[in-house]
């Protein structure tokens, strides 16, 4: 099992915070309600403010190298959290969501994604214990889902396809009838005696089919920068649990994203490198290792390059509209 600077205790207070803080959500979210941008904004600052007050306290209690990879890992996380959110973004759009009951829908995402990487976080840290050539199949992992991203990038294929045809929204309608209009945040209604899906049934499938996608190519890029479980959990938690308010206030801003996935390629594959190199280190020392200050810094430096050239790109294409 991979060290971590976690005890039993700390991994429990932890669960118990995650668990409340997920309460509160729920409790917000009771009431359906459109989000302004106040109420959106101050909720995410404070869902930003808590990772730097929990890396501070990793640097009193544990010192620097745990708070730089934990800070690291959170900027990778929310780095991908963001390109989740355009694919929420876009399922949103697709099924039609009432705006009053879309914090639902999305709250429902973030705890289908946040038990999903727990999962595969465990498993992550099993593959670890058995041997380091678990590095070398996260960074394979990494390297193709890069190549996958890069390519849909430079084709300009959407995020999301038909979600008529996923197949695990098919498989809902099969089973169960499905009723023509929202019914407020209920998933299962009664119709004429009988049991019958609502919309909003099937678009949180939908949702949970994306984060296993997702879960995917998150885990294995933040093993790229700790090997800790309690620090990856950390990472992944902190950057899931603000998802729902920072929907609301990127919700404009994700379209002109447009190199977002080109960023968010090279940083899969710049980790995945990292993660070979450390599994090649480990048979022939002489390899070198890429240190966790630099990954920051080439991570920080491509979502600023990527973000540049974003708004460039959309004001060129503004200046071309405009003749």
């Amino acid at each position: 099992m991979p060290g971590s600077v976690a005890s039993p205790a700390l991994w429990f207070v932890s669960i118990a915070v995650l668990v409340a803080l997920l309460v509160l959500d729920f409790v917000i979210t009771r009431r359906p309600h459109e989000v302004s941008l106040r109420e959106a904004a101050g909720w995410s600052v404070f869902y930003l403010a808590l990772p730097l007050l929990f890396g501070l306290w990793l640097w009193w209690e544990f010192g620097g190298g745990q708070s730089l990879e934990f800070i690291t890992g959170f900027v990778v996380e929310k780095s991908l959290s963001v390109d989740n959110l355009f694919v929420f973004m876009l399922l949103l759009a697709a099924f039609s969501v009432p705006p009053a009951v879309q914090q639902r829908v999305l709250l429902y995402g973030i705890v289908g994604a946040l038990v999903l990487r727990g999962v595969f976080i465990a498993a992550g840290a099993a593959l670890l214990s058995a041997g380091t050539w678990a590095f070398l199949v996260f960074g394979l992992v990494l390297f193709a889902s890069a190549v996958k991203i890069l390519h849909e990038a430079l084709k300009g294929e959407p995020a999301a396809k038909d979600t008529s045809q996923m197949r695990s929204v098919r498989l809902m309608r099969r089973l169960m009838p499905v009723t023509d209009d929202y019914r407020g945040t209920r998933m299962i209604v009664r119709e004429q005696g009988r049991r019958a899906l609502t919309p909003l049934a099937i678009v949180v499938v939908a949702i949970f089919a994306t984060d296993v996608v997702f879960a995917i190519d998150s885990v294995p890029a933040v093993y790229g920068i700790t090997e800790d479980p309690y620090l990856v959990f950390t990472t992944n938690a902190f950057a899931l649990l603000g998802l729902r308010a920072l929907y609301f206030v990127l919700h404009s801003a994700l379209a002109k994203l447009v190199h977002l996935n080109h960023g968010l390629a090279i940083i899969l594959a710049f980790i995945g490198t990292k993660l070979v190199l450390h599994w090649a280190h480990g048979i022939w020392p002489a390899v070198p290792e890429i240190p966790t200050p630099l990954s920051l810094a080439v991570i920080v430096v491509t979502l600023g390059v990527v973000t540049l050239t974003s708004l460039r790109a959309n004001r060129t294409a503004g200046i071309r509209s405009e003749r």
